[in-house]
Formats: C-alpha cells, sequence, structure tokens
C-alpha cells in the first residue's frame, strides 16, 4: 500500500490530481495584446520636406524653419511617406543634432503626383504628396521643348488633383507665342522666363501654395529655384554638347518661401515619365465641364474620337455647340500622351 498522502496508480491515475498539478505556460507579457494603435494626441504636426535612406526630415507647424528628422514609427508598416505629406511627430523634436523623432500618423492626402519607370511598369511611385501646383518647366531652346513631355506631365497634374502651370524658360533666345498656342483652349496658366530677369510671374503663382516643379534636366529648373530660394544651394546643370541635360538634382526637397508664405517642391529632372496607372476617364473628369459629358460614353472608351472611338460622347458636346472643336481637339491631344510611349518623348 502507498504511504500515506502519496499520489498512487501510477502515471495515467488522475483519481487523486487537483489544480495544483496543473502547468500553465506564462504569456509572453504582462498586457494583453491590441490592435489599437495610441491616438497621439499631443503630437507634432508638420510636413515633410526631405526623404533620404529611411529618414524624413520634417518643418514643424508651430516653426517652419527648424528642421526635425525622423524615422517612421514601427506602427505604420510600409506606410509610404513622400515629401510634401502631412505627418504627426512624437519624440524629440527639438531639431537637435542628434534628435531623432517618429512619425506616428500620416494625413490623409488632397492631391498626388505619381508616376511609373515606363510605361510597361505596374508599380506606380507616389513623388510628392498635397501640392496645390505642378509647375511644368520647358526651355523653348537648348535643349528644344517638346509637347509630348508637357501633355504627359498634364495627364499627371489632372488625374492627381492638382492644377497645372506651364513656365516656358529662356524666352530670351526664342519667342514662346507658338508653343504656348499648343494649350491656348485648356485654360492653363503660362508663365514666361528669361535668363537676364526675374521670374517675377512664376512668384506670383507660387505664393501662399505648395508647388512642385518638373522638367528635364537642363530647362533651368534649378535656376529658377535658385531665384525663387536664393540660399537653396541648388545645382545648376550644365547643357551637354547634344542638347540633354544632365541630372543634378536626385531627390525631391521642399523649400520654404518665408517671404511669399509657400513653399517651392525641387523635384529630380527626369527622362520618363510613365503613365502606366492612369486612365482616360481620370484626366477627363478634371475637366468640370466635361465629366458628366463621358458618363454616355461605352465602357472603355479612350476619348480619341473615331476611329479609335467612334462612339465617344465629346463628339456630340462638339455637334450640338456644348464644346468649342479647339478644346476637344487640345484634350484629345493631351490624351495621346497615354498611347504614346515615355521614351518617344
Amino acid at each position: 500500500m502507498p504511504p500515506s498522502g502519496s499520489r498512487g496508480g501510477g502515471r495515467g491515475s488522475t483519481s487523486r490530481l487537483d489544480e495544483s498539478d496543473v502547468r500553465v505556460r506564462p504569456g509572453r507579457g504582462t498586457r494583453p495584446r491590441s490592435k489599437r494603435r495610441p491616438e497621439h494626441a499631443d503630437a507634432t504636426e508638420a510636413m515633410v520636406v526631405g526623404v533620404d535612406r529611411g529618414r524624413w526630415t520634417c518643418a514643424p507647424d508651430e516653426d517652419p524653419q527648424r528642421r526635425v528628422v525622423a524615422m517612421r514609427a514601427r506602427e505604420l508598416g510600409r506606410t509610404p511617406v513622400v515629401v510634401g505629406d502631412r505627418v504627426g511627430l512624437v519624440g524629440d523634436v527639438s531639431g537637435g543634432e542628434d534628435a531623432l523623432a517618429r512619425i506616428v500618423r500620416v494625413a490623409e492626402r488632397s492631391s498626388v503626383l505619381r508616376r511609373t519607370a515606363d510605361d510597361t511598369d505596374p508599380y506606380e511611385r507616389v513623388v510628392v504628396a498635397n501640392a496645390s501646383h505642378l509647375v511644368i518647366v520647358t526651355a523653348l531652346a537648348d535643349p528644344v521643348p517638346r509637347t509630348g513631355f508637357v501633355d504627359r506631365a498634364l495627364v499627371a497634374a489632372y488625374a492627381g488633383g492638382l492644377e497645372p502651370v506651364l513656365c516656358l524658360t529662356k524666352a530670351d533666345l526664342a519667342d514662346p507665342a507658338e508653343f504656348a498656342a499648343n494649350y491656348a483652349a485648356l485654360d492653363l496658366t503660362v508663365v514666361v522666363t528669361r535668363a537676364d530677369r526675374d521670374p517675377e510671374a512664376l512668384r506670383e503663382v507660387v505664393a501662399g501654395r505648395v508647388s512642385a516643379l518638373i522638367g528635364h534636366s537642363g530647362v533651368g529648373k534649378s535656376t529658377l529655384v535658385n531665384a525663387l530660394v536664393p540660399d537653396a544651394d541648388r545645382a545648376v546643370g550644365e547643357v551637354s554638347g547634344v542638347g540633354k541635360g544632365r541630372h543634378t538634382s536626385t531627390s525631391a526637397v521642399a523649400l520654404a518661401l518665408p517671404e511669399l508664405d509657400g513653399w517651392v517642391i525641387d523635384t529630380p529632372g527626369i527622362r520618363s515619365f510613365g503613365l502606366a496607372h492612369i486612365a482616360p476617364d481620370d484626366v477627363v473628369a478634371a475637366f468640370g465641364d466635361l465629366a458628366a459629358a463621358i458618363e454616355d460614353c461605352p465602357r472603355g472608351c479612350g476619348h480619341l474620337g473615331p476611329p479609335a472611338d467612334p462612339e465617344c460622347a465629346l463628339d456630340a458636346e462638339v455637334a450640338g455647340g456644348r464644346l468649342s472643336p479647339a478644346r476637344l481637339e487640345a484634350l484629345r491631344r493631351v490624351l495621346e500622351a497615354l498611347r504614346t510611349p515615355s521614351w518617344e518623348t
């Protein structure tokens, strides 16, 4: 007989077990897991002004001249953060040499400038967020202007919710009238600059706004930025012997315009502007007087008219006197950019 108090009956016996015999593995943490993210009500509101290898430089609303370096908080995962994004910062926002804050939230964007590497690339890339204007910088000479690039930039602006502005540089070398006439029917704002004069007309456009500048290398974009922001210290590219500029800017950067109460975002000089992510309806929808008309178009209509789109409702608008032929022609030339390979622009 087993001694009193012993648990007999072998390993399989459970007749005398109690709760003290049950082994419970302790949890990994002392607090229950939760998917709720902290609200960070005291986060400092700021705008992203630069991005460099996993670090974001931000300008706090409370002191736009201060620069705060931040990392993306773990709870944001892989949430994309680009120049122009409105963010909430916590941690060390002093802007000291070794200070590092955390981006804990990204506000909904009011506009986006997107592009793909080319028209076959399925992955779109947001270049700039929350800009109100897209200033498309094109030289009138050296290098020669190309409507193809301007048309593609217009498509990106219309689809992304930015108001496009055409800026024609080097007017001291060529007359801007002929090139500007291509866009007269689109009610597009056009400003003209020249090397020997201050870009006063462009100052009026960017004052009080966040404006992104885009253009091929060598068209004078960095020269304009340096004129608007004298301490920007942006390199000015030299035009090569074959008429194509060398890259001088390698990443988008937002520069404050204290006297004008605005920002200019200088984007890298680009060689191609892919539009694989944009559909024709995205472009037409930006025109208030045409958005309702295309509801009568057949599914998949590219709005190019005969022979490609023989049943496009925009032709009926012209026939009924509700749309000028010149405006439709200008719009369709821009839409052609969606069918023209990016490397041909």
